[in-house]
């Protein structure tokens, strides 16, 4: 599959439901996906990282995935934290339709899909996890951090996995800068081609 098509809001491939097992929070999972979407297949290098990696998000408030895909990173999220709620938001609606469903078929009633611009522009958010969408071209990957990680409420933190050979290094150093002195960055741990960047806003 090209990349281009799970940037689309509506992929030019038939949206043909299939199951998929995964592994998530160490339980086999029975799950839907289709094609047109990131990782149709499976939980991807990055995302794993950051699943296996990062701490627990915050217990409640408000907790965002930026391009949910399927759902894996906004599925995990409403497991560990069942208090809080889960904000898992996608250019492609495909992508939504997926992780309704698959947090449906898993109980979770703390997950809410929607279009970027649908969220309320009020909220602020306790915790951020994103494998944000690299191959968009750099611009696009610069507006698209700059719309959300302002919105980590104070004392929250965002954490990004990034491969390394794709920019990784140069991201951090840039997300400083254009943050400023409200947040603090840094590169937090590196797995299988990948960086994991912590950016937490000060309390």
């Amino acid at each position: 599959m090209e990349p281009a098509h799970y940037f689309n809001a509506t992929p030019d491939v038939p949206d043909v439901r299939r199951p998929l097992a995964v592994v998530l929070e160490g339980r086999e999972l029975a799950l839907r996906t289709s094609a047109g979407i990131f990782s149709p297949d499976g939980v991807d290098k990055g995302t794993a990282v950051l699943l296996a990696e990062a701490p627990d998000p915050a217990p409640e408030g408000n907790l965002l995935d930026i391009g949910c895909g399927w759902g894996p990173i906004a599925l995990t999220m409403a497991m560990r934290s069942p208090g809080a709620t889960v904000h898992a938001v996608d250019v492609n609606t495909r992508s939504l339709a997926l992780t309704q469903e698959n947090a449906a078929l898993l109980g979770l009633g703390n997950v809410r899909v929607s279009l970027p611009e649908d969220v309320d522009p009020s909220l602020g958010f306790a915790t951020i996890w994103s494998n944000p969408p690299i191959r968009i071209g750099k611009q696009a990957l610069h507006d698209l951090l700059l719309l959300w990680l302002p919105r980590l409420a104070p004392g929250g933190e965002a954490w990004l996995v990034v491969q390394k050979n794709l920019g990784a290094d140069s991201l951090a150093p840039w997300l400083v800068k254009e943050l400023g002195d409200g947040y603090d960055v840094e590169r937090a741990a590196t797995s299988k081609g990948f960086r994991l960047l912590r950016v937490a806003r000060a309390a």
